[in-house]
C-alpha cells in the first residue's frame, strides 16, 4: 500500500460520531467502503444541517415486579430503508444493539422485531437483503431483583441507504435507568435525538481558537487510533494488489505485440527456428528457450528498477511533485514518438553487437542474444508502453511491483514465439502487417497523453500554480478522447497513416465508445462527480465554477488544530484523508 504525502482536511458536524468513522474504516469490507466514502458527500450538505433518515426512540416498559422490555423504535422516512439484523457477510452493516453496561441486570433471550421485515434485491451491493420500510421496532426484554440499581448504557449501529445511494454506518447512544434519578432524563426514560440545527464549524469561529504550546499542548488525538490503523489493511489485500500489477503488465505485453515492432517479427522468428533445426522437435525447443529468454531479461529489468531504487524510494518518487512533473514531460514524449514526429530507437551498434554474439555462440546462450536482439529492435514500439507500465507500478510502492509487472509484461510477449512453434499452422491465419499497426500506435499516443495529465495534476496541486483545476483537466480529456473517436472514423491522418477507403466496423464502434465517453465528461465541467474518471482528475475543490451545492468543503487544514477547535466547541469531528498524490 503507497504511503502518500498526506493533508488532513477537517468539518466539525454535529452527531456524525468519530467512533462511527473508525468502525467504518475497521470493520467494513471494501464494497462498503468504496460505496459510503463516494455517498459522504450526497449524505452531508453544504449548510449547517446534516440529513438524518431515520430517528430513534428508546422506551422501558415494566412487565412485572422484577422484569421489563427496552423497547427501540426507528422512524424511517420515505424512500429510505433500514437493514435488518441478520445480513450477509459481504453486504452492508446490520443493524445491531450494543450493551455496554449492563449494570444488577440480565438480558433474556435475543433482540426481538415485531415489524415487517422486507427482503428483496438490493441493486447497491448486488444481492438479496432484508430491510424496514418507514418504521421498525425491536424489543430486548431483561430481568432484574432491584430496579433502584438498575443502569443500562449502549448504543445502537445501523446503516441505512436508498435505491440509489448509501449513508455511512451510525450510532445512536442510549441509557436507561429505573431509579428516581431517571426523572432528569426524557419522559419514560427516553433518550432524544440530538438536535440537528447545532451549528458546523466556520471559518470565522477560528479567529477566537487559542492552542497551547510547550508543556501545556493540545492532548495526542491520534492515540485512541492508533491501533485501529495499525491493523487496517492486510497481506491479502496486498497480494491482490501484486496480481493486478502482473495483469496490468500482462495486457501491457498484449498490446505491445500487435505494435510494427513485434508484430511481423513473429511469424519470422517461429519459421527460423522450425526451419534452421534438423527436426521440429528441436525447433520447438529453440522456440521455448526463446520464449524464456524473453521473459529473463525483462524480469531482470524489473529486478534492477527494484534492487536500484527499493520499495520506499519507489513510492517517494511516486508522491514527489518534480518526479511527477519528470513523468509528465517523458509520457508526453512517448506520446508525440507515437504520433509519427520521430522514433525512440536504441544505438544501431547495440544491435549490431547482439547479432554477432548470437552467431559466435551456441546453445541457450545464443537464443538469449537473440531475445536480447528482439528487445533492443522492437524499443520504439515497447519502450513507451513499458514506461507507462513502470509509472504506474512506482505508484503502488511496492518492492515486488516492477518485478511482477515485468513479468507479466514478458509472459504476454513471450506466449506467441512459443505456441505458434507447436501449432505452425496457426500463423497462416494470422492478420498480415499493415495500416492497423500503425493505428494501434497512434491510439496508444492519446491514452498516453490523457494519462501523463495525471501526473502534471499532481505536481500542480502540490505547488498550487492552479494551472490544471478540475474543469482545465476535464476539458482537455473531452479534447483527447473527441480527437480520438475523430481518427478512429478516419477523418483525421497521421504521417505514417496509409490511405483508406472507408471505416472498419471496429473502428466505428471503438469511435463510438472514445466519443460517449468525451460526452459523459461535459457535465463535469459544471461539477458532476464523473465517478468514472474521479481516480485521476483533480479534486471537485479545485473547480472555479460549481453548480454542485452538495459538496461539504473542509474548515481546517491541520489535524491538531481542528481536533482542538472540535473539543472546545464540543462537536464531533469528520476526517477526509486525501493527498495530492494518492487518490481517495
Amino acid at each position: 500500500m503507497a504511503v502518500c504525502h498526506k493533508r488532513t482536511f477537517i468539518v466539525s458536524l454535529p452527531r456524525f460520531k468519530l467512533k462511527s468513522f473508525i468502525l467504518l474504516l475497521k470493520l467494513m469490507n471494501k464494497k462498503i467502503i468504496f460505496i459510503s466514502v463516494l455517498m459522504l458527500i450526497v449524505a452531508f450538505s453544504g449548510t449547517s444541517q446534516i440529513f438524518e433518515p431515520v430517528r430513534w426512540k428508546f422506551e422501558k416498559k415494566l412487565t412485572g415486579d422484577k422484569t421489563a422490555d427496552l423497547i427501540f423504535s426507528a422512524t424511517i422516512d420515505d424512500g429510505w430503508h433500514l437493514y435488518g439484523l441478520h445480513i450477509p457477510d459481504d453486504g452492508p452493516r446490520p443493524t445491531s444493539f450494543t450493551f455496554e453496561t449492563l449494570q444488577n441486570v440480565r438480558k433474556v433471550g435475543e433482540m426481538q422485531s415485531s415489524s415487517k421485515l422486507i427482503e428483496n434485491y438490493d441493486a447497491n451491493f448486488g444481492m438479496t437483503l432484508n430491510w424496514y420500510n418507514h418504521n421498525a421496532v425491536f424489543v430486548q426484554k431483561i430481568t432484574f431483583d432491584d430496579p433502584e440499581k438498575v443502569l443500562i448504557e449502549g448504543y445502537v449501529e445501523f446503516m441505512t441507504c436508498n435505491d440509489e445511494s448509501c449513508l455511512p454506518p451510525a450510532q445512536e447512544e442510549f441509557v436507561f435507568k429505573f431509579s428516581d434519578t431517571a426523572k432528569k432524563e426524557p419522559a419514560d426514560s427516553q433518550v432524544a435525538t440530538t438536535s440537528t440545527d447545532e451549528q458546523v464549524a466556520t471559518g470565522a469561529d477560528t479567529e477566537n481558537l487559542q492552542l497551547t504550546t510547550g508543556t501545556d499542548a493540545a492532548p495526542d488525538y491520534w492515540t485512541p487510533v492508533v491501533d485501529e490503523l495499525r491493523n487496517y489493511g492486510n497481506t491479502a489485500e496486498e497480494s491482490s494488489s501484486f496480481w493486478w500489477i502482473f495483469l496490468l503488465g500482462f495486457g501491457g505485453g498484449l498490446i505491445a505485440l500487435i505494435t510494427p515492432c513485434v508484430w511481423p517479427v513473429i511469424p519470422m522468428t517461429v519459421s527460423f527456428f522450425l526451419k534452421r533445426s534438423e527436426n521440429r522437435k528441436k525447433g520447438r525447443k529453440d522456440a521455448i528457450l526463446y520464449g524464456l529468454a524473453i521473459i529473463i531479461i525483462y524480469v531482470a529489468l524489473g529486478l534492477l528498477i527494484t534492487l536500484i531504487f527499493g520499495a520506499s524510494a519507489l513510492n517517494d518518487l511516486s508522491t514527489n511533485a518534480v518526479f511527477n512533473l519528470f513523468l509528465f514531460a517523458l509520457l508526453v514524449v512517448f506520446a508525440i514518438s507515437f504520433f509519427g514526429a520521430f522514433e525512440i530507437t536504441l544505438p544501431s551498434s547495440w544491435t549490431t553487437k547482439m547479432d554477432a554474439k548470437a552467431e559466435s555462440t551456441a546453445g541457450f546462450l545464443s537464443i538469449l542474444f537473440m531475445a536480447f536482439t528482439l528487445v533492443l529492435v522492437s524499443f520504439s514500439c515497447t519502450g513507451p508502453i513499458i514506461g507507462l507500465l513502470l509509472v504506474e507500478v512506482s505508484v503502488s510502492g511496492s518492492i515486488l511491483g516492477p518485478l511482477m509487472g515485468m513479468f507479466g509484461f514478458a509472459v504476454a510477449l513471450a506466449i506467441p514465439f512459443s505456441l505458434f512453434a507447436f501449432f505452425p499452422t496457426w500463423l497462416k491465419s494470422l492478420p498480415k502487417s499493415g495500416g492497423w499497426l500503425n493505428t494501434v500506435k497512434i491510439v496508444l499516443a492519446f491514452l498516453e497523453l490523457a494519462f501523463a495529465l495525471k501526473f502534471l495534476s499532481v505536481a500542480d496541486l502540490a505547488y498550487g500554480w492552479g494551472i490544471l483545476d478540475r474543469e482545465v483537466f476535464i476539458a482537455l480529456w473531452i479534447v483527447i478522447f473527441a480527437l480520438l473517436g475523430m481518427y478512429l472514423l478516419g477523418k483525421i491522418r497521421f504521417p505514417h497513416d496509409s490511405e483508406t477507403k472507408h471505416t472498419s466496423v471496429t473502428g466505428v464502434f471503438l469511435a463510438m465508445i472514445s466519443l460517449a465517453f468525451a460526452v459523459y465528461m461535459v457535465p463535469g465541467l459544471w461539477g458532476a462527480p464523473l465517478k468514472a474518471v474521479s481516480a485521476f482528475s483533480p479534486p471537485l475543490y479545485t473547480q472555479d465554477f460549481n453548480l454542485n451545492t452538495t459538496v461539504v468543503h473542509f474548515e481546517f487544514d491541520d489535524y491538531d488544530e481542528g481536533m482542538a477547535y472540535a473539543a472546545k466547541k464540543g462537536l464531533p469531528v469528520v476526517l477526509d484523508f486525501t493527498g495530492f498524490g494518492c487518490v481517495n
